[in-house]
């Protein structure tokens, strides 16, 4: 069974939606049970002053990209790269283990964004 704090972060999400105009998109899905994740970001300062998520999966996933969006906003880019998924199932309380991936690919897929970022302002 899924935690209150997951279900209300799947029923009703803060950070869904696509962004106009982000600095930087990241994705990540997993071909096995067919979650996609992506998180779009504006950057102030090196900071995160903006984050949204898209996902197309199950509870857990959605849940898990909101947490993560929560957990990112505010801060620094190199902050933001140190989140985990163990971050985001401690902030969530429960997840079944059959489910932890899930917030691997949120994880992931913030990465992505950050280091697509990083890579554009090269």
């Amino acid at each position: 069974m899924y935690s209150q704090k997951v279900i209300e972060r799947f029923t009703n999400p803060q950070f869904s939606g696509e962004m106009k105009n982000p600095d930087a998109v990241g994705e990540e899905g997993n071909v096995r049970c067919g979650d996609i994740m992506r998180i779009f970001i504006k950057v102030n300062k090196d900071k995160i002053s903006d984050i949204k998520f898209q996902t197309y999966g199950c509870v857990a996933a959605i849940a898990s990209s909101d947490m993560l969006c929560e957990l990112a906003k505010n801060k620094t880019l190199d902050q933001a790269l140190k989140i985990e998924s163990k971050d985001i199932i401690k902030k969530l309380g429960d997840i079944p283990a059959i489910k932890a991936h899930c917030s691997v690919l949120g994880a992931k897929a913030l990465k992505n964004a950050i280091n697509n970022y990083k890579g554009e302002k090269k």
